[in-house]
């Protein structure tokens, strides 16, 4: 005769069950929530810490150091230490000639002689493309492929892979700021910036650009995003003034989508061209404030905004060097590139004791590069 099992019994092995998986269930949660928490309290106190060493860094200086500060100077020819100690100079960009006949041992010996000479840790920075743009392939036996060969050759993997590779071996030479990806769009193949891009539409550069700078931040190497607002298929603004006549719908359906990408992923700086957009502003996009107002605003870029080089024609054309170093300012940049620092410098001091430039609008730029170089892990810890 087989036994019955009474209700009850059932009901209490369900609830019991039930039960179970509904604790279960809980303390999941719990454990999520509170890794969530765990890691948004680190975050905050990482954040509290670098505010608080970058604050005290500001506090510590001179306004000329805080002027030299908005300087990202090429490697002069003679004199490298002293205009370091005499400039103050936010970093150094080391171009072709810097690494002739040098070594791989050479060039960390002469990095690291720069650092020692800076009272202030230095950006060091060299464009490393890859293709038509690299430097450091002078002392390589085989030199960096671009972008767009990479892509076609092996997919976003072989891109990854280049890129932990770039920034090994900067790294490896004291060099902390790799000032690529690119991140233009260009759709015809005899364009100006064409090689230099991936050749791709822009959600596979959107894509491109997010990966790069993914690696790059894993492995403390600065990116920076160039050259916005997006290059497309105008000609070469290092040796004439290009104007754009793009709208700035065109802009971001397109060209925008790959410097949002490279923003949301964390690039530490994007590099503003000297074009000028015609339908958005009358100068060239390094010294227009409604370019930076785009940048910062609409795409809620919050690192630093650094120039192409001033020397190139685009903009050495429009306005002199002085000026416009000035005007990069006063448009809401943070960082100059170029070599007339000997003269624009002395500039920029001037406008400040003029009341024409204030020095808090200077700090606000000094604060975004110090914040850059602490989370590079260069600029060291609170007192």
């Amino acid at each position: 005769m087989r036994r019955r099992i009474k209700p009850i019994v059932v009901y209490l092995f369900f609830f019991l069950v039930i039960g179970g998986l509904i604790f279960s269930d809980h303390q999941h949660h719990r454990q999520v929530v509170s890794q969530a928490e765990k890691t948004e309290k680190t975050t905050q106190t990482s954040e509290t810490e670098k505010n608080k060493v970058v604050e005290e860094r500001i506090v510590s200086m001179t306004l000329e150091e805080k002027v030299g500060q908005l300087f990202w100077a090429r490697v002069p020819s003679s004199h490298q230490l002293e205009d370091l100690q005499s400039y103050h100079f936010g970093g150094y960009l080391l171009f072709g000639r810097d690494f002739q006949e040098q070594t791989l041992e050479d060039m960390k010996a002469l990095t690291d002689r720069y650092q020692a000479a800076s009272k202030i840790p230095l950006l060091i920075g060299s464009d490393e493309e890859g293709g038509t743009v690299t430097r450091i392939s002078s002392i390589l036996e085989t030199p960096f492929q671009s972008p767009l060969e990479l892509y076609q050759k092996g997919g976003m993997e072989a891109i990854r892979s280049d890129t932990r590779q770039k920034a090994e071996l900067l790294k490896s030479v004291g060099i902390n700021a790799g000032l690529f990806p690119v991140a233009d769009i260009a759709s015809n193949p005899s364009a100006f910036i064409y090689d230099r891009t991936i050749g791709q539409d822009a959600q596979t550069t959107a894509s491109y650009v997010g990966q790069v700078v993914t690696e790059l931040q894993k492995n403390k190497v600065g990116s920076t995003l160039k050259h916005f607002p997006g290059y497309g298929d105008n000609g070469d603004s290092h040796t004439a003034i290009i104007q754009d006549n793009r709208s700035l719908y065109e802009l971001r359906q397109a060209d925008f989508l790959p410097f949002q990408a490279g923003i949301d992923a964390g690039a530490d700086s994007v590099l503003v061209s000297h074009n000028i957009l015609t339908k958005i502003d009358t100068v060239p996009s390094s010294i227009s404030p409604k370019i930076n107002e785009i940048l910062r605003k609409e795409l809620n870029f919050k690192g630093v905004i650094m120039t192409d080089d001033l020397d190139m024609a685009g903009l050495a054309d429009f306005v002199n060097q002085d000026e416009a170093a000035f005007q990069v300012i006063l448009a809401g940049n943070d960082l100059i590139l170029g070599s007339s620092y000997q003269t624009q410098i002395p500039y920029l001091l001037k406008k400040v004791s003029s009341g024409e430039l204030t020095e808090e609008r200077i700090d606000e730029s000094v604060r975004r590069i110090l914040s850059w170089k602490y989370d590079l892990g260069i600029l060291g810890t609170s007192q």
